[in-house]
């Protein structure tokens, strides 16, 4: 569960954010986290949940936000969002796509 780790990098980040900044408490950590990223939305917050204890972070909530798989397509100069099995461009099919969001 790569997740954890993740959640332990993340919540290093977020106690030092906290302290830079002399916060007593975090409400909220938001995280955007791509279709394409391999990541479990209910792992990581599994992982959130069990981290935060002792820490700054404690009592926050996190929110995560799925961002969609965007592809640019040099050919017809198109921006698209696309399935994540499917990286063609939906305009005029080409395979030769540029992955703007979603990794």
């Amino acid at each position: 569960m790569h997740e954890l780790s993740l959640c332990d990098d993340l919540l290093s980040q977020v106690v030092a954010i906290a302290q830079q900044h002399q916060a007593q408490s975090v409400e909220s950590v938001t995280v955007n986290i791509g279709a394409l990223a391999g990541i479990e939305s209910s792992l990581l917050d599994t992982a959130f949940s069990i981290l935060k204890a002792g820490t700054v972070a404690e009592l926050a909530e996190l929110i995560i936000h799925t961002a969609p798989v965007i592809v640019s397509c040099p050919y017809c100069n198109s921006q698209s969002e696309v399935a994540i099995n499917n990286l063609l461009c939906p305009t005029c099919q080409s395979a030769d796509t540029t992955l703007i969001s979603g990794d």
